[in-house]
C-alpha cells in the first residue's frame, strides 16, 4: 500500500488553511492579552496549548492503520461535500478493502489530552456525565457518507459540549467543554458506529479523521475562547 493512501489531510486546502487562520487569530489574542488567564482555567501552561493545537493540525495528515475490513469495491481519488465542509477521499492502489486507522492529530492527541485534564482538574463523575450527553447527541446527528465513513455537522458537537460544560460546572466549563467535546465526539460519531462502516466503500475510515476532525479540533479552540 502506498504511503500516500494513509497520510493525508482529511480536508480540502481551502479548510485547513481556514482553521489554521482561524488558530492564528486566537494565538493573537492571547499575544495582546485578551485571553492570558484562560491557560489556568483549563489546567495547562500558556506555551503548551497552541504547541499541541498545532500539532494537531499538522498530525490529522497522520493516519496510523490498525485493522482492515473485508474486502470490497472503494470510493477513490474525489473530494466529497457534507453540511459546507469538503473531505478528501485519498486516491488508493491496491487497497481491496477499507483500512481502519486511527488520525494522530484528531484522536491520538485530543485523547492523551483529555485524559490529562480529566485526571488533573478532578473531574471524575461530572466528566462521564458530559461526555455520555455529548457522545447520544453525536451520534444522532452522525450520517454514513459514502467514500469518507462517519461525519458529523463540524460546529454542533463543541457547541453542544461548551453549553453542557457550562451547565454542569461553570467553574471547570474549558477543561470539561474540551473533554466532552473531544471524547463525546470520537465516541459518538466514530467508535459507536464502526459496525456501519463496512459498504460505505472508504479506502481509509479513520477515527478522528475525515469527518470528525474539524469538530475535534473546533472543540479545542472553543474551549480557549470559553476560558
Amino acid at each position: 500500500m502506498p504511503r500516500s493512501s494513509l497520510q493525508f489531510f482529511p480536508m480540502a486546502w481551502p479548510f485547513i488553511v481556514g482553521l489554521a487562520v482561524l488558530l492564528g487569530f486566537v494565538l493573537l489574542l492571547v499575544q495582546i492579552r485578551v485571553l492570558e488567564y484562560a491557560y489556568e482555567r483549563i489546567g495547562i501552561k500558556r506555551r503548551w496549548v497552541f504547541a499541541l493545537l498545532i500539532l494537531s493540525l499538522l498530525g490529522s495528515a497522520i493516519n496510523i492503520p490498525i485493522a482492515a475490513l473485508p474486502p470490497e469495491q472503494v470510493v477513490s481519488g474525489r473530494a466529497v461535500d457534507f453540511f459546507g465542509m469538503r473531505y478528501i477521499v485519498p486516491d488508493v492502489q491496491d487497497l481491496p478493502g477499507t483500512v481502519l486507522a486511527i488520525n494522530l492529530g484528531g484522536a491520538l492527541i485530543p485523547t492523551a489530552l483529555s485524559i490529562y485534564l480529566w485526571i488533573r482538574r478532578r473531574l471524575g463523575g461530572l466528566a462521564l456525565v458530559a461526555i455520555a450527553i455529548v457522545t447520544v447527541a453525536v451520534n444522532f446527528m452522525a450520517r454514513p457518507i459514502p467514500g469518507v465513513g462517519i461525519a458529523v455537522p463540524s460546529f454542533w458537537p463543541p457547541i453542544i459540549a461548551a453549553v453542557t460544560a457550562v451547565l454542569l460546572s461553570r467553574r471547570s466549563a474549558p477543561a470539561l467543554a474540551y473533554i466532552a467535546g473531544t471524547l463525546g465526539t470520537l465516541v459518538g460519531a466514530d467508535v459507536l458506529n464502526l459496525p456501519y462502516l463496512q459498504g460505505l466503500g472508504a479506502p481509509v475510515a479513520s477515527i478522528g479523521g475525515a469527518g470528525t476532525f474539524d469538530s475535534v479540533f473546533l472543540t479545542g479552540i472553543l474551549a480557549v475562547l470559553l476560558a
